[in-house]
C-alpha cells in the first residue's frame, strides 16, 4: 500500500484554517494516547507538547517561516498505525472500538503536505515487550510513501510516543494565507493555547476519565523571546447545560421518516478565568467544532467578540448525523441548505433549514442577554416588520427567551407561507372533487360550502401577511413625505441645488415614467381609487399616450400646443408638462401639479384650467371629466379668485365648466382643489389608521 502524495493533494481540498495542522497534530496525539491507554491501562496521563520556532525566509530576516513540532506520549507508529498512515481512505480507527476515538477517513495528514514542504516523524512504539524506533522524512521531491519508506530499528528507549515536525511553508500557501498575517501574533503561545482550548474543550471534558491529569505545553521561540503556556485539567470547566432536540425531516413519518437526535452543550465561561476573546457557536463532528454559526445568533462583531454579562459562551451542537455528513476536510458538511421539494426514497437528508428550525430557539435562549424583554421584542417585530401580536398568535409562533425581532419575524413569515401552501393545496383538491360531481347531487352544495369556508380561511392567512406588509410600507411612505415637506431628509440638507419639488413628486410617482413601466407608486396618497386608474404618466410626452391598442389619446401636436402656453407666460417652464396625469377609459382625467415649498399657489391657480382646456380639445372628445390638484405649502387667500374654502378650513375647491376659448363650446367640467402638503399627509394617516386598527398594529 502506497500513499500517492501528488494525487492526494490534488483530490483533497486545502482547509483554509491556519490552525488546521495544530488541530490534526493534537487530534492524532489524543487518538494515539487513547490507543496506548486501552492497551496499557496503567499508562501515565496524556502529555502533548507543541514547539513553534521561527525561521527566516530571506537574508534580512524580514519574512518569517515556521517550524512546528508536536510530541506526544501515545502508542507510537506500530505496524498497524504505519499501514494506516500510508492508506488514504483508512478505516483503522473506526475498527478499534476505543472510547473517544471517532470515525476517520485518513485525510487529515494530507493537510500537512498542503501547508508545509517538509515532514519529519520519529516514533517509538512497543511490540512484544520490545521497543522500536520508526522514522520518516518527506520533502518536496517525494512522490509517494509506503511502509518501506520508514526506517525501523530497535531502541533502548522505554518511552512510547511520536514527534511530528513540519517546516517550510509552501510558497503558494504563504502568499495566499500568510503574506498579510502577523505570524508572531497568530501563532503566539497564548493564541495556540486559546485555539486548542476552544476547539478541543468538549472532547477533553468528555475524556477526563481517560486522559487523567493531562498536560498540554505550548512553547514559541521567536529568537529573542520564548513564551510558554500550559493547559491542564484545572483549565477544563464543567458543562453549564445540555439540551437535546429531535430534528425531523420534511418527510418524517412515525415508521419510516427521517429524524436525528441533536445534543447542545453549553459552556458559560467566566471572563476572568477564560480569556477566549470571542463567543463560539459551532456545529461539531467527532467531538470537534467544524462549522462556526456564531453570527447566526450574535449579529455583530461586537457581540461575537465580547463577553455577555461577564461570560464567554461556547455552544457545541453534536449529532451522529453530523458525524456522518462531515466532509473530507472536516471544514463543512455535505448537508443541503433546504429540503428537496420532491424528496425520493434515496434523497431524504435532513437539511440545514430543518436543523436550524429545531436548534435556534434553544441556542437563542442560551445566549439571551440579561436584559432581554419579550414585550420589547414583540413591539420591535410590529414596528419593523408590521407583524402584530394577533398574527404571531394566529400562526402559533412562540416568542422564546433570547429571540430577536428578526428570528420571530422569520418564523412567522415561514409559518404563514407553509399554511398558505397547505391551504392552497386543499383548495385545489376540493376544486377537483367539485368538478367531478353533478350539480344535482346531494353533496354538491356541501362541497361548495366547504370550498367557500376553506377559501375564506386561506384569505385570512395570506391576506393578513400581505395587509401587514402594506400597512408598514405605507407608514414608511407617509413618514418620508412628512420629512420631505419639512425639509428634514438628509438629501435635502446635503444637496445645494434644492430639489424639494422633485423629491416630493417622486414620492407620489417616479418622474419620467408611466404605469406601463412601473406599478410601484404611491398615488394612493391623494385618493385610493386613483391607484387603479387605467394609465398614469409622470412628466411624459402627452402625444405618446395610447388610448386603446395603438390608438393615440391626443392629437400629435398636443405637446407643442402645451409648450406654447407656457412660453407665453414664463421661459422657466420650457418642456413643462403635468407633473402627474391619470386617465381612465370612462373619460376622466386627473391632473396633479406640485409646487416647491415657498412657491405661492395663487400664482398658479389657472394652470389646471389651461391644462384641462388643452387636453379636452386635443383628445377628440374622449376626455370630459377633469379633476385637478394644485399642491404646495404657500398661499395668499386674498389673491385667490373663484375658489371656496373647505368647511374644515384645510384647502380650497372649485367647480368650473371647460369651454373652448374662441367658440365657447362646452368641452367638459373641471373640479379642482388647492391643497397643502400637510393636509395630504394628515388624510393619508387617517386612512391608514383604519388598517392599523383592523390588524391591531401600533407603528409610530
Amino acid at each position: 500500500m502506497a500513499l500517492d502524495l501528488r494525487g492526494s493533494l490534488k483530490n483533497t481540498r486545502i482547509n483554509p484554517s491556519i490552525y488546521v495542522v495544530f488541530e490534526e497534530m493534537f487530534s492524532n496525539a489524543v487518538d494515539s494516547y487513547l490507543i496506548r491507554k486501552h492497551r496499557e491501562p496503567e499508562s501515565p496521563p496524556l502529555s502533548v507538547a507543541f514547539s513553534i520556532a521561527s525561521i527566516s525566509r530571506d537574508l534580512l530576516g524580514e519574512v518569517l517561516d515556521l517550524k512546528i513540532t508536536c510530541c506526544d506520549n501515545g502508542a507510537g507508529l506500530g505496524d498497524a498505525e504505519t499501514k494506516a498512515f500510508v492508506t488514504k481512505d483508512t478505516s483503522f480507527k473506526d475498527d478499534l472500538a476505543i472510547p473517544g476515538i471517532g470515525e476517520c477517513k485518513g485525510s487529515g495528514r494530507i493537510q500537512y503536505f498542503h501547508y508545509f514542504s517538509e515532514l519529519y516523524i520519529r516514533s517509538i512504539y512497543k511490540h512484544d515487550d520490545q521497543y522500536f524506533s520508526r522514522s520518516i522524512r518527506v520533502d518536496g521531491s517525494t512522490r509517494e510513501i509506503d511502509e518501506d519508506s520508514f526506517i525501523t530499528e530497535q531502541t533502548t528507549s522505554r518511552d512510547p510516543g511520536t514527534s511530528v515536525t513540519l517546516s517550510g511553508i509552501k510558497p503558494d500557501v504563504h502568499g495566499k494565507l500568510f503574506a498579510t498575517r502577523n505570524l508572531r501574533q497568530d501563532y503566539s503561545a497564548q493564541e495556540i493555547k486559546r485555539h486548542i482550548l476552544v476547539t478541543f474543550l468538549h472532547r477533553l471534558v468528555s475524556l477526563k476519565q481517560h486522559v487523567g491529569n493531562f498536560t498540554i505545553l505550548v512553547e514559541t521561540n521567536w529568537g529573542e523571546t520564548v513564551e510558554k503556556e500550559v493547559i491542564g485539567q484545572r483549565d477544563l470547566p464543567e458543562v453549564t447545560s445540555v439540551e437535546s432536540v429531535t430534528v425531523r425531516g420534511k418527510r418524517f413519518d412515525e415508521e419510516v421518516g427521517t429524524q436525528a437526535e441533536f445534543s447542545l452543550s453549553h459552556y458559560a465561561l467566566s471572563q476572568s478565568d477564560f480569556d477566549l476573546r470571542r463567543n463560539v457557536v459551532a456545529l461539531c463532528a467527532r467531538f470537534s467544532p467544524v462549522q462556526a454559526i456564531t453570527r447566526r445568533y450574535l449579529k455583530t462583531g461586537s457581540l461575537e467578540n465580547n463577553p455577555i454579562n461577564g461570560f464567554y459562551h461556547l455552544i457545541l451542537v453534536e449529532s451522529s448525523y453530523l458525524d456522518r455528513c462531515v466532509n473530507e476536510q472536516r471544514d463543512g458538511f455535505t448537508i443541503p441548505e433546504r429540503s428537496d421539494p420532491e424528496p425520493t426514497l434515496f434523497n431524504e437528508q435532513i437539511s440545514f433549514e430543518e436543523i436550524f428550525d429545531a436548534v435556534d430557539p434553544e441556542i437563542s435562549a442560551m445566549l439571551a442577554p440579561p436584559d432581554w424583554d419579550r414585550d420589547e421584542v414583540v413591539a420591535s417585530v410590529e414596528q419593523r416588520y408590521g407583524i402584530s401580536t394577533a398574527i404571531i398568535a394566529e400562526v402559533n409562533v412562540r416568542v422564546r427567551q433570547g429571540d430577536t425581532d428578526e428570528t420571530v419575524a422569520t418564523r412567522v413569515i415561514k409559518a404563514l407561507g407553509e399554511r398558505a401552501v397547505q391551504e392552497t393545496s386543499e383548495l385545489f383538491s376540493l376544486k377537483e372533487e367539485i368538478a367531478k360531481i353533478s350539480p344535482d347531487s346531494e353533496d354538491f352544495r356541501t362541497k361548495v360550502n366547504e370550498l367557500a369556508w376553506k377559501f375564506t380561511a386561506s384569505l385570512k392567512t395570506i391576506n393578513m401577511a400581505n395587509l401587514s406588509q402594506l400597512v408598514v410600507r405605507r407608514a414608511a411612505i407617509i413618514e418620508t413625505l412628512g420629512l420631505a415637506i419639512r425639509n428634514q431628509l438628509t438629501v435635502q440638507q446635503e444637496d445645494g441645488r434644492k430639489k424639494d419639488e422633485r423629491i416630493i413628486h417622486s414620492l407620489f410617482f417616479p418622474m419620467g415614467k408611466d404605469s406601463k413601466e412601473t406599478c410601484d407608486h404611491d398615488v394612493w396618497l391623494l385618493s385610493e381609487e386613483y391607484h387603479y386608474f387605467d394609465y398614469i404618466a409622470s412628466d411624459k410626452p402627452l402625444a405618446s399616450i395610447r388610448w386603446e391598442g395603438d390608438q393615440l389619446l391626443f392629437e400629435s401636436d398636443v405637446d407643442k400646443q402645451l409648450q406654447s402656453i407656457f412660453d407665453q407666460r414664463n421661459i422657466d417652464n420650457k418642456g413643462k408638462r403635468p407633473d402627474i396625469a391619470l386617465f381612465c377609459k370612462e373619460g376622466a382625467v386627473v391632473i396633479v401639479e406640485f409646487k416647491a415649498p415657498g412657491v405661492s399657489l395663487e400664482d398658479h391657480a389657472n394652470d389646471l384650467m389651461e391644462y384641462s382646456q388643452l387636453l379636452a380639445a386635443k383628445s377628440n372628445g374622449r376626455l370630459k371629466r377633469f379633476y385637478g390638484y394644485l399642491i404646495g405649502d404657500t398661499l395668499n387667500p386674498l389673491r385667490l379668485r373663484g375658489y371656496k374654502r373647505f368647511p374644515n378650513g384645510s384647502g380650497y375647491f372649485s367647480t368650473d365648466p371647460i369651454v373652448e376659448p374662441d367658440t365657447q363650446a362646452s368641452l367638459g367640467e373641471l373640479y379642482s382643489e388647492i391643497l397643502f402638503y400637510e393636509d395630504i399627509e394628515r388624510k393619508a394617516k387617517l386612512r391608514l389608521e383604519v388598517y392599523r386598527q383592523r390588524l391591531d398594529l401600533h407603528i409610530s
